[in-house]
């Protein structure tokens, strides 16, 4: 089953670490990584450009409307994602579970990727 694993933080904290707490933020990231190819569990990733690159469509008076976004108050932005296809939504859980942007105040949403047909809605 492949699940979604979408990485949110807050803008601008990896800025306030350490280089040290850099260097083992981001060598955590780079060994669960190897372990979830060599596993043959990791299907994508990208990392997303800063927020303020971002642009909102919405609906008004019937028509598309385009504005900047997300709104400035915003506390933590969508930084990310990974695919994985793995055996259990345990294991999804377990590995968003070790992503270490979590212990900086980030957070990890797990979630199941539908068929092209939907039917699991």
């Amino acid at each position: 089953m492949k699940y979604m694993l979408l990485i949110f933080n807050r803008p601008g904290f990896v800025e306030e670490l350490t280089e040290q707490e850099r260097q083992e933020l981001f060598g955590e990231v780079d060994e669960l990584m190897k372990e979830i190819t060599e596993r043959g569990e990791l299907v994508v990733t990208e990392a997303l450009a800063d927020p303020s690159t971002t642009k909102v469509v919405r609906e008004k008076d019937g028509l598309p409307a385009v504005t900047d976004g997300p709104f400035v108050e915003a506390k933590e932005h969508l930084a990310g994602y990974l695919t994985v296809d793995c055996e259990s939504l345990e294991r999804a859980v377990e590995i968003a579970s070790r992503w270490p942007d979590v212990r900086f105040g980030g957070r990890m949403e797990v979630r199941p990727v539908m068929h092209h047909a939907g039917s699991e809605m």
